[in-house]
C-alpha cells in the first residue's frame, strides 16, 4: 500500500461512516488516518467476528480484508449480504481471477488488491457511496446546468452536445465542484482504475470540455491548478 496526499472534503458530502475490518495494525492505522482526513467517520475491527457484528449495524460502507482471524472475509461478506445491502470493498493480497470471483460471488461490491494506493481506494469508496446516495437531478455551476434525468447539458440556456466520456467527466467535476483533483484522481473516478489507459487522457478530455463549455463564454469554469490538476469553480 502506498500513501498519497489526501484531498479536501467535498462540500456536498455528509459524514459517512466507514467500517474498516483489517487485522494488520499498521494498515489499519494508516487507512484510518487517511479516511478521517477525508472527512469520514471510521470504526475498526481486527477480526471477522467483531467485524460481522459491527457491519450488521449498518455503516455506510465496509472495507473488508479477506484473510482475517476467527472468521474470514468471504464468510463475513456472505453473512452481511444475507441481511444488508451495505457496500463492501474487499482487500486482499490474492490477485488470481478465481479469488476475485469468489469475493464478488459472496457479496463484495468491489475488490482491491494489495499493495494498493490510497488514491485508488478513496476513488473506489467515493464511487460506491455515490451509487448508494440519492441522486441530484440537476447539477449546476453558475449558468451551466446538467439535467441528469434528461442527460442534457446547457449553458446560458444553449444546449451543449457532449460525448459519453465528456459527460461523465463533467458530471464528476460538478459533483465535486470547487475541489481540486489530480489527473490520477479524475482518471480513476471517471474511467476506473481497471481501465488500461494513461491518465494523460485527462488533459485531452479537459481540452475537449473547455472547447464546449468554456471557450465560447467569457466566464471560465474549469480551472488549471499548476502542479496539481483541475477544478470546476463556481
Amino acid at each position: 500500500m502506498t500513501a498519497g496526499g489526501a484531498s479536501a472534503l467535498p462540500e456536498e458530502r455528509r459524514k459517512y461512516k466507514i467500517l474498516l475490518v483489517e487485522d494488520d495494525t499498521q494498515i489499519t492505522r494508516v487507512l484510518k488516518l487517511e479516511l478521517e482526513h477525508e472527512g469520514y467517520d471510521v470504526e475498526t475491527a481486527a477480526d471477522g467476528l467483531s467485524g460481522l457484528e459491527k457491519a450488521l449495524k449498518e455503516p455506510d460502507l465496509v472495507v473488508l480484508d479477506l484473510m482475517l482471524p476467527k472468521l474470514d472475509g468471504l464468510e463475513v461478506a456472505s453473512r452481511v449480504r444475507a441481511k444488508s445491502r451495505v457496500p463492501i470493498i474487499m482487500l486482499t493480497a490474492k490477485d488470481r481471477i478465481p479469488d476475485r470471483v469468489a469475493g464478488l460471488d459472496r457479496g463484495a461490491d468491489d475488490y482491491v488488491v494489495k499493495p494498493f494506493s490510497i488514491e485508488e481506494l478513496l476513488a473506489r469508496i467515493r464511487a460506491r457511496l455515490r451509487d448508494r446516495a440519492p441522486q441530484e437531478n440537476l447539477l449546476t455551476a453558475k449558468d451551466l446546468v446538467m439535467d441528469r434525468d434528461r442527460h442534457e447539458v446547457t449553458r446560458a440556456g444553449a444546449q451543449i452536445h457532449l460525448t459519453a466520456k465528456e459527460y461523465a467527466l463533467l458530471e464528476y467535476l460538478l459533483l465535486h465542484r470547487n475541489k481540486v483533483h489530480s489527473r490520477d484522481e479524475l482518471f480513476n473516478g471517471v474511467w476506473g482504475s481497471d481501465f488500461l489507459g494513461d491518465s494523460n487522457l485527462i488533459d485531452v478530455y479537459i481540452r475537449y470540455l473547455r472547447g464546449k463549455i468554456d471557450d465560447p463564454y467569457e466566464d471560465k469554469l474549469i480551472q488549471t491548478v499548476r502542479g496539481v490538476g483541475y477544478a470546476l469553480k463556481e
